[in-house]
């Protein structure tokens, strides 16, 4: 696996986080580099650390299984772009609204009317569940980096790096426009995951 593929799969994985950075900077009167780089950091790290967990449990038993370890990538990416794509469909605003509309996904109301939302805490108790949360679908990628002898070091470093980077950009996009992205930002994601898990089998099996 090449560059270029990691990075396209360190893109689709960052999504989810991206697309709750949105909600995050949605939220915030004013958006600063620290508070941004607060959440890049919270995301990447753990963007970082999954993909590593999943490899070392994957090596365990990746010699047992490399007659089909394509056919496994291509499942595992497959189900999380799938769940991508689910979720951007569902068309849900982000959390913390106190508008009564339903409707209402972003500071914009549908009547036109402008309203506040309580601001996103950054304090580890609200912050360690969401960059949980969204780096669990990268456990399941490092597992299948095992399969694919994968470098792990330069590839975990890019998707840390790439998520923290898109987080930061989430952060002051949300600011600016509000959660308009973040069904487009997931099914974007979605995409990415199932075309990168289709090109791996591809290769293996023509």
């Amino acid at each position: 696996m090449n560059l270029l593929e990691l990075f396209f799969i360190a893109v689709g994985l960052s999504m989810d986080a991206f697309a709750v950075a949105l909600c995050s900077g949605l939220t915030m009167p004013e958006v600063t580099l620290k508070k941004a780089l607060i959440v890049g950091l919270y995301f990447g790290v753990f963007q970082a650390i999954m993909p590593l967990t999943g490899y070392l449990l994957g090596t365990q038993f990746a010699d047992k299984i490399v007659a089909f370890d394509h056919w496994i990538a291509f499942v595992l990416l497959g189900i999380i772009g799938g769940k991508m794509l689910a979720e951007s469909f569902k068309n849900e605003g982000c959390a913390d609204r106190v508008c009564p509309n339903e409707k209402c996904t972003d500071r914009e109301c549908p009547g036109g009317e402008r309203h506040e939302m309580q601001e996103a805490s950054l304090k580890p108790v609200e912050m360690l569940p969401l960059a949980l949360a969204t780096s669990i679908d990268a456990l399941a990628v490092g597992v299948s980096f095992a399969f694919l002898n994968v470098n792990i070091v330069p590839a975990i470093l890019l998707i840390g790096i790439t998520t923290l980077a898109l987080s930061m950009i989430g952060v002051k996009v949300g600011n600016i426009f509000g959660a308009r992205f973040k069904s487009k930002a997931e099914l974007a994601g979605g995409i990415i995951l199932i075309l990168m898990g289709l090109k791996i089998l591809l290769e293996h099996i023509l």
